[in-house]
Formats: structure tokens, C-alpha cells, sequence
């Protein structure tokens, strides 16, 4: 089971409260797919916004009551450093020379699973055909599952310019045409031609022709696609090294548990997020923890309450720090980051941007503040990085084996 770790809870509230995500209803609907899941999850996340007691912000607590610091200057962390193998690099190529397949027209074999073929056929029922039955040069992909059961099946091993009868029973139910179901039904099929997807070769016109800019050969794409998946890699490790170092952190503190209301805001604010994110997939919150976490309700409303009680306490355990190391936010900062907050995610004001913010602008400066921590506490950190265990490596270590025992044979021979 895949728990929801603490930086993603951080970050997950950091961007609901930056971008306004559950107070700006038109952005939702603009960015979620219409379906009936989605717009249920809308709805829910476009509810009336929750008013909290006062101890659920910062602003309103004395964090020494509740935070005993540790170490937190040189905590250790060691961690995989960020590298993309050659096998990776292919593999992503590979994908992308699939999701571009050419039609060739085949000549020399009879039809298989997977070809396009163009047909054409007529159904008659008691020798009778019948509306919707009849069609030439009609295109059809043998496996889509697209006609009746025994219809694809029965063009597959045809000859081209062959014609077949097929005998078979339209299905009961059957809501295409409820006059039909049941039905047997003789279907006469001429197959004209035959289709094949065959992947394209990686060559500099492949490449020219995808459009990237400053990037026409082999060589450079597959630099760019290197790059490309060495910076998804190097993100990947910046979250899970601020993951590593706060709990670090956490474990040299002692914190009091965070007030309920605290704990209760975060949760409701992660809830709201993955309710947001699941519409954007067109599914209700469930449907996605099950999908991406394999997590019944209860276990994830369990692990999002615990995950939610844990960021609460490392913002108190970061606001204590901030205080002794001066990295506390003024008013004025908050402002300046508000208008050009704003600006960037396109509301016309700051006034507008606080007002899509809702109850939540009261926890902005928490936010900011958490980012100036976690970029203080790695900045002091002692980080070890690791060589990944790769294939690249392996096939390294493999030749260089192969080589000392060729040259010990060499020797030997030499010996003898």
C-alpha cells in the first residue's frame, strides 16, 4: 500500500493555498473533464468554505508550547542522486515511436487480430436484409469488439477479395436495436483490403518531424529526451530530500500534539486537493485512492488524518525555528507575494486573489514561512548521495568482468 507521505501533504496545501483551489469555482470547471464523476466531485469541492477556530493558525499560537527543539543544523540524510540510464532513455523513445504508428496496406497474408480492413458485408435476417446491416468499404479494426460476437472473429484468416457467410445471433439484450436481440442473422463479407500499424524507425526525419524546437537529429532528440528525464529525476529527488531532511527534523523534536483544529484544517484542505485532483481524472475521491493508493475509504481517511496530524506538528516544529533563526515573515512580504501571486495565476488583484483564498489567506504566511525552513534546513544539512544501482552499471561491470577473464586466459595461454 503506497502511503501519502508527509511532503506530499505539505505540498498538496501549499498549492491549494496558492492557487485558490476550492474557493475559485470557474477555474475548477474550466480545468476538470465534464463527466457526471467529475462534476460531482466539483460540486463537493466548491462547498461553502469551513470557518476555523482561531488556534488553527499559526498566527494565533505560542508555538514554544507546543514544539521542544533538537538537532536541527547537520541533520545526516543519504540519498540515491538523480540519474537517468540508456535504458530509460530507449524505453521513452520507444514509447513515443508507438504512439505513432504508420498504416501500410498488406498484400501478402490473410487477416489477423489487430489490422484495419476494409469491408464490405450485408446482413439479412430470414434471407431479408435489414435497416443498419448493409455497408461497403467499411473500415474495421479486427479485436475492437465493434460488431456483434463471432462477426471480427470470423474475418480473421480471410484471403483478400475473399467472401464469407457468417452465421450468428445477435444478443439478447440488445440496445442497439432491441427488434434484433436474439435474432440469428447470416452476414455475407467481401474483404477488400488489409491494414497494419508498423512503428516508424527513429531517423532524422522522424525527429524533424515532431517539431522540437532546435532538435533534428537522432543525437539531439535523444539528448533531449535525456535532459527531459533527468530533470523529472532531479525533482523526484528535491521532494525527497526535503521529505528526508524534515523528518530528520521531526525525529530530533518533541512536539506537543498540534490543536485539533489545526489538525482537522489540514485534513479538510488535503481532502479538498485529492478531491480536485481525482476530477481532473473524471473520478470521485474514492475511486482514485483505490485506483492510485489501493486504499479502501477507511484506511485512507485514517492515513490522511494521521498524515494531516504530522504536518500540522512540523509547522510548529518549523515556526519554532524560523523565531531562532530569523526567517519569520513580515506583512509586507506576504503582500508583495500576493500580488505577484496573483498576477500569475491570472486574477486581476491581489484583493481578487485573497478573496478566491477565502479563510485560508489567514494561513499564507505559514506557508511561505515552511519554504524558507525547508530551504534553510537543507542549505545546513549534511547530504550523502549514492550511485543508483542501474543496468547501465551492470552491463558496465559485466563487460569489465568479461575482460579481466579474457585477459587472464590471454595469460595463462602466454604461461603455458
Amino acid at each position: 500500500m503506497k502511503k501519502i507521505g508527509i511532503t506530499a501533504v505539505l505540498a498538496a496545501l501549499l498549492t491549494m493555498m496558492l492557487t485558490g483551489c476550492g474557493s475559485n469555482a470557474e477555474t475548477q470547471k474550466s480545468t476538470a473533464p465534464e463527466t457526471e464523476e467529475s462534476s460531482e466531485a466539483v460540486e463537493t469541492e466548491t462547498e461553502a468554505e469551513k470557518v476555523y477556530a482561531d488556534e488553527a493558525y499559526l498566527d494565533y499560537l505560542d508555538v514554544d508550547d507546543y514544539v521542544q527543539l533538537g538537532d536541527y543544523i547537520g541533520v545526516e540524510v543519504t540519498l540515491e542522486a538523480p540519474y537517468v540510464s540508456a535504458a530509460q532513455v530507449e524505453s521513452y523513445i520507444q514509447s513515443v515511436l508507438n504512439s505513432y504508428p504508420e498504416r501500410q496496406e498488406v498484400t501478402d497474408r490473410t487477416a489477423q487480430n489487430g489490422d484495419t480492413t476494409d469491408i464490405n458485408f450485408v446482413g439479412k435476417i430470414d434471407g431479408v436484409a435489414f435497416d443498419g446491416g448493409t455497408a461497403d468499404n467499411y473500415e474495421l479494426t479486427l479485436g475492437s469488439n465493434s460488431f456483434i460476437s463471432g462477426f471480427e472473429d470470423g474475418i480473421v484468416g480471410m484471403q483478400i477479395g475473399e467472401t464469407k457467410e457468417l452465421n450468428l445471433t445477435f444478443p439478447d439484450p440488445y440496445k442497439n436495436n432491441p427488434d434484433l436481440a436474439g435474432s440469428p442473422v447470416v452476414f455475407t463479407v467481401t474483404l477488400n483490403k488489409i491494414y497494419e500499424n508498423v512503428t516508424p524507425e527513429l531517423d532524422d526525419a522522424f525527429v524533424a518531424d515532431l517539431g522540437i524546437e532546435d532538435v533534428t537529429t537522432v543525437d539531439e532528440y535523444r539528448q533531449y529526451v535525456h535532459d527531459g528525464l533527468l530533470e523529472s529525476a532531479q525533482a523526484q529527488y528535491d521532494l525527497e530530500l526535503e521529505s528526508a531532511v524534515l523528518r530528520a527534523v521531526y525525529e530530533n523534536t518533541t512536539v506537543k500534539a498540534a490543536p485539533e483544529a489545526m489538525a482537522e484544517r489540514y485534513y479538510d484542505r488535503l481532502v479538498s486537493n485529492m478531491t480536485y485532483q481525482a476530477a481532473a481524472y473524471g473520478l470521485d475521491l474514492e475511486s482514485m485512492m483505490m485506483y492510485f493508493y489501493g486504499m479502501e475509504p477507511e484506511q485512507y481517511e485514517t492515513d490522511m488524518k494521521a498524515s494531516a496530524q504530522e504536518a500540522a506538528e512540523q509547522i510548529l516544529m518549523m515556526q519554532a525555528i524560523a523565531e531562532l533563526e530569523g526567517l519569520t515573515v513580515s506583512d509586507e512580504e506576504i503582500e508583495a507575494d500576493l500580488e505577484s501571486r496573483a498576477s500569475e495565476y491570472g486574477y486581476e488583484s491581489a484583493d481578487a486573489y485573497k478573496e478566491a483564498l477565502g479563510d485560508e489567506v489567514k494561513g499564507y504566511r505559514e506557508f511561505m514561512m515552511s519554504e524558507r525552513v525547508t530551504a534553510y534546513l537543507i542549505e545546513n544539512a549534511k547530504i550523502t548521495q549514492t550511485t543508483p544501482e542501474t543496468e547501465d552499471a551492470a552491463e558496465t561491470t559485466e563487460e569489465a568482468e568479461t575482460a579481466e577473464e579474457e585477459s587472464e586466459t590471454e595469460t595463462s595461454a602466454e604461461e603455458e
